[in-house]
Formats: structure tokens, sequence, C-alpha cells
């Protein structure tokens, strides 16, 4: 594939087949190049019935080779099940909540192409989707909208009910994508250090996540807040936004604001005293944009469990707004739309519970011939609807291209 091959990376026949077959399989950048899982021989569809027990899963299990975890997502609406948090009635997509899938092979692709495999024999069946675009994308609200719910959030921001909050606006369209070709294509474009891609049988994810929200290994535990985003352009380089961001005053109390939640989160799992700042306010650069970003480290408390990390960690402070809970349950009040994946998490848990997660954000979902895009700006007292309302594409941007 020219998208694959651009990466340098080495041509694969075997790839290749298991690119145009239909097999699920689920790619994931990390820092010397991707994994890719496939050959599922477990796939756990989370409900709120079943999640304390998928948490159980992990129970007295040993890991003895790459493929003993599990990998997958957790959507925004189980995370809100799993703090009590109530959902008005919202336009629904009915996707899945959440799900998990045991991978026996795995492909690690780097300089060159190792694979990992329980199995002997692979089959392949040819298949190949071609993308097609069925409609034009479509805003689910106009600035009219927005701006009124944006007024609402700042009166409450005023009274004191909220410090931040994050308006979700999406881009909606009819189509059918090839996933594979997708996410080359937008690794070629705008790779992110949380990318990935799920491929299954009736809906697909592709993902230039740039935020790590979990970063478990052993006791210890990173999260690392991004709060600051700014435009690039031929004229702003590195130098500028890190001076940018700097001087910057509405964007350092943003940046600060989610710093402490972070902070505060990590502290509820951590034993006192080990919660700190490895790096502070450094800027990181994509594509289209810059970021401001800070990392934090804690040491975990000694029962602390998987279900104690994701109900204190998630839904990640950055794109929901704080004070977590009560920012919450205004989001839920006004959104009108379900936010499926969108600042949900996707990562793996291994079967020594270690574990590593993102926040999904700079995603797009198919499922039911829909693609959906979805992008989040924070509302602060010194926010203007109309900066937050256009950043909101900027975030989109990368993602509507690969439609053109």
């Amino acid at each position: 594939m020219k998208e694959l091959n651009s990466h340098k990376i080495k041509f694969s026949p075997f790839l290749e087949k298991l690119y145009n077959s239909e097999k699920p399989l689920i790619i994931y950048k990390v820092k010397d190049g991707y994994n890719l899982y496939t050959d599922f021989s477990k796939k756990i569809i989370l409900t709120k019935k079943n999640i304390n027990n998928f948490f159980n899963i992990f129970k007295n299990k040993k890991f003895k080779r790459d493929t003993d975890l599990l990998i997958g997502f957790f959507g925004y609406e189980i995370l809100c099940n799993l703090l009590e948090i109530k959902i008005k009635n919202q336009k629904k997509l009915n996707f899945y909540r959440g799900i998990f899938y045991k991978p026996e092979t795995l492909i690690k692709i780097r300089k060159d192409i190792k694979i990992i495999s329980s199995l002997k024999k692979y089959n392949f069946n040819n298949y190949f989707n071609k993308t097609q675009i069925l409609s034009p994308f479509k805003m689910n609200m106009n600035y009219t909208k927005y701006k009124k719910i944006f007024d609402y959030f700042s009166k409450k921001i005023r009274k004191g009910e909220t410090y931040q909050i994050k308006i979700c606006t999406k881009y909606k369209n009819k189509s059918k994508i090839n996933a594979v070709n997708f996410f080359w294509k937008l690794m070629k474009t705008n790779s992110s250090p949380e990318s990935f891609m799920i491929r299954d049988k009736n809906f697909s994810i592709v993902s230039c996540s740039p935020e790590t929200l979990i970063d478990r290994n052993g006791s210890k535990i990173i999260t690392k807040p991004i709060a600051g985003t700014l435009k690039k352009t031929k004229k702003i380089k590195k130098n500028y936004a890190e001076k940018f961001f700097k001087n910057n005053e509405k964007e350092n109390k943003e940046h600060n604001m989610i710093v402490d939640m972070e902070r505060s989160d990590l502290s509820k799992i951590c034993k006192p005293g080990t919660v700190k700042i490895l790096k502070k306010k450094y800027v990181e650069e994509y594509k289209h944009l810059y970021h401001y970003i800070t990392s934090i480290q804690g040491k975990l408390k000694r029962k602390t469990n998987i279900k104690d990390i994701i109900k204190s960690m998630m839904p990640g402070g950055s794109v929901i707004g704080c004070p977590k809970v009560r920012t919450l349950e205004l989001l839920n009040k006004q959104e009108k739309e379900d936010r499926n994946i969108f600042t949900g998490s996707f990562g793996y848990i291994k079967y020594n519970e270690d574990m590593k997660f993102n926040i999904i954000i700079r995603s797009i979902l198919n499922y039911k011939n829909i693609s959906e895009i979805s992008a989040a700006s924070g509302v602060i007292l010194d926010s203007t609807a109309k900066k937050e309302f256009n950043e909101n594409f900027i975030k989109a941007k990368s993602l509507l291209d690969l439609y053109k």
C-alpha cells in the first residue's frame, strides 16, 4: 500500500493480504512504529450489567507474552455510568458503549515485520471496501445554536458551578470508508502519539488522538494533559507558539485548571506526596496545530485496582472541564446527541494489570454508513464563542481532509 510504503516500512505480502481481507484488526501507534492486533479469540461488548465482571477478568491472570492483554475502548456513556452520572434523553446512533478484544496475533511493524502468534495457519477472505462518500458533511449545530449553549455555560461559570466546560460539535456525512487506507493517509499527514484504528465487521474507528491519559507500569502511573491549542501557519513556528502560550493569560488559566484537576484525580489513587509534575508546560507540534502539555506522575496506592484507576481518571478532564462531575452533569443536560466514542478512551490492559489509555479525540467513527467527527473546545471566563467555535473546525480539519 502506498500509505504504508510512505513510512519506509518494508513491504509485506502478509500485511497486504490482511489489509485487503475482511478480518477485524487494530493498529496502534507505539513509540518506534506500530502494533497490529488481529485473530481475536474474544470480543467483549461492554454494558452497564457486565462492566464489573470485565474488571475482574484480570485477577490472577499471568502475563507471559505480548498478546496476553485486552485491547479496545470505553465509550463516553459507559464512563458516565461508572460515575453514576445520568445522561438525558439524546439522539442516539446506538453504537457500542465499549468493546475489548483478546488478540492471538500481534504484528510488530517497525523497519522489519515481526509476527507473534498462537496460530499456525492464517486464513484470509479477499475483500476490498472502497471508500464511498454518499453525502457532504453537515454540522450538528450552527454558530447560533453553539453560542446559545456557550452563553448558558458562561453563566454557570460566573455562578461558580464550573470553571471550564467543553462543548462538543459534530461533523457528519453518509459514507463507507476503507479504514486502513484512511489510517495510513492520516499517519502521513497528521501522525500523533496515541493514533489508532479499529476495523470490525460493522464499524470502524480511525484516530490521530494526541493525548495520553493513563500510562501505568507497575506502581508508576503517568498522565499528560493537553490544554491549549494554536493553529499552525507558515508564519507561526514552534518558538512563536512557545511564547504565545507562555504569555497568553487565557491559555495559561485553562491549562492550570486542567493540570490541577488531573493532579487531583491522580491523588485519589496514589500515595500521598508522590504526585509530581515531570515536565511543565511544553509545546508539541502537529500538522495543523500546536498543543500545550504538562506531564504528571504518581505512585499508586498498594491496593488500587483497575476499576479505581478508570473511575478516577476517566473521562479525561482536558476534554470535559472541571470540576469533573458537576461539569459532566451540565454537559449531559445540554448536549442533544450522544458522544459515542468521543472523549472516551482507547487502549489496552495487560494481564499483569499494566495499562495504557488515550483520550479519544481527533477521531472518525463510521457506523451504519454514517461517519461522524467530533471536536470540543473549552469555555472559561475569558473565552469568546466565535474563537472556540472556529477552534473546533481546526481540530477536525485533518480528518475532514481525508474525504477529499
